[in-house]
């Protein structure tokens, strides 16, 4: 007689052997005396360590991803060699605020109606739902610091400790105004540490040496590079005004969109304020020195992991909340639906599973963050999350994978991101449709002419049901 009892791990144990114990039948005598052994007596795998690292306003402007050649950001690219970067990440919002309380709590914009930066996000999201109460929940050691959700905002409930940054932060002084969307070195030269980043960075370094006593879901959220793009001067160093080029456009990019579109670019704004102004290449310059400030604390952050006792069992995941355009479209900042606005980093260390340096292709945004971390973790997912998890694009690159990436900029405002098109829906029934494969800066609206009717009505079937789709 035999009995075969056995257990398997998650999915950071995949390549271990199962667990078996093996009873024969001189042994049942004893099972009348004692308990039978069980795989719960087996010791659980322990659980992988978590770092979470938020970046404001990092747009797909980073070397390993190739959108602007002129970007200097080792430190993530040396991420990117280590594991996974999706080539096709896309913010479910072009906003700081619904963006992260998306990703966050795992429900779309469209569900929760928290649509844009003035929507106060703890009226449309309850208490309970976020990412960080789901480990803590689960007995995890739960600490933040930096912006994670909008403006430091949070459930202190959902979490273990959470760094008080206020007064740490600054942003250059006031000789900065938020809105100039460029800086010029201020006057007197800044130091790294005069920055917020420097300091939340810190703080995290020394949560990943602590013995917490239990597993780590730490998330690091830098502003960097956000408005006002003031750092210090070795960083605008690096890139010399006279080298900066313009991203690539077109003098008459707005002629064949609706009145819906143009309304999102603002062209008469911030475009016209910089061609008025000649600081078009300021801004840029600005930009890149903002974020090659931001790529050093991402440096600083790791190089503290590989120093701690975590160094081997740590998922990282590194996004941008969403993209930022310069012009393209004759559009600035976020705030529209465009591939600028929408598209940014995602990068994925996820130790036994991700093999160094891989790429990914395939659609996706940043709604699988959260079912992706959970099933890693082997903690339950949540009913109440809306995305798919990305595990087995982790562990192939090329696995099947049917869904597309959705981004929502107010009601009825959709974008759907497959891996050859971006499909673009307003409230008021106007469309855009771009083919990537031949138009990668979404110079020619194709919505309209018969070829793309197809397409249309395939990609169509990823709009929100609040867009007017029939949910199978």
């Amino acid at each position: 007689m035999k009995i075969l009892i056995s257990t398997a791990a998650g999915p950071l144990a995949r390549g271990r052997p199962r667990v078996a114990v093996l009873l024969t039948l001189s042994a049942v005598t004893g099972l009348l005396h004692q308990p039978l052994p069980c795989a719960a007596e087996q010791p659980d795998p322990p659980r992988p360590d978590v770092l979470l690292i938020a970046v404001d306003d990092l747009n797909h402007w980073v070397g390993h991803l190739g959108r602007n050649r002129q970007a200097k950001t080792p430190h993530i690219d040396r991420l990117a060699s280590l594991g996974l970067s999706c080539r096709r990440a896309y913010c479910a919002a072009p906003a700081c605020n619904p963006s992260r309380a998306a990703l966050m709590t795992g429900r779309r914009p469209s569900t929760t109606g928290c649509y844009r930066n003035g929507d106060p996000w703890k009226r449309f999201i309850a208490e309970g739902l976020g990412l960080a109460a789901s480990f803590k929940a689960a007995g995890y050691h739960v600490a933040g610091a930096g912006k994670i959700y909008h403006a430091q905002q949070r459930y202190p409930s959902e979490w273990t400790e959470y760094l008080d940054g206020s007064r740490f932060h600054r942003d250059g002084g006031p000789e900065v105004a938020k809105d100039e969307g460029f800086h010029e070195p201020l006057r007197h030269d800044l130091a790294d540490d005069d920055l917020g980043d420097w300091h939340t960075v810190s703080w995290c370094i020394d949560q990943l040496r602590k013995d917490h006593g239990k597993p780590l879901f730490l998330a690091c959220g830098l502003y960097k590079p956000h408005l006002p793009f003031a750092v210090p001067r070795k960083y605008y160093d690096l890139f010399p005004r006279d080298q900066i080029e313009l991203p690539p456009h077109i003098e008459d990019d707005l002629s064949d969109l609706s009145a819906a579109g143009i309304a999102l670019a603002q062209p008469d704004g911030d475009h016209a304020r910089f061609l008025e102004s000649g600081r078009w290449k300021d801004a840029i310059r600005s930009y890149l020195a903002a974020s090659a400030y931001a790529d050093m604390n991402v440096g600083r952050l790791l190089a503290g992991l590989a120093a701690s006792p975590r160094a081997d069992t740590t998922i990282i995941v590194l996004w941008g909340d969403h993209g930022w355009s310069f012009g393209e479209k004759q559009h600035w900042r976020k705030f529209a639906l465009w591939e600028e606005p929408t598209r940014t980093p995602l990068i994925w260390v996820v130790p036994g599973l991700t093999t160094p340096g891989s790429r990914c292709d395939q659609p996706v945004d940043l709604m699988t963050v959260y079912p992706t971390l959970c099933e890693l973790a082997g903690i339950p997912r949540p009913s109440h999350l809306e995305g798919p998890s990305m595990v087995p694009l982790l562990r192939d690159p090329l696995a099947h994978w049917p869904h597309s990436a959705v981004t929502t900029f107010g009601r009825g405002n959709h974008a759907v991101r497959s891996a050859t098109h971006r499909y673009i829906h307003y409230a008021d029934g106007s469309e855009e449709l771009y083919d990537h494969r031949t138009d990668p800066y979404e110079w020619t609206n194709l919505a309209g002419r018969p070829a793309a009717t197809p397409v249309i009505a395939e990609l169509r079937r990823f709009l929100p049901a609040e867009a007017g789709r029939v949910v199978p």
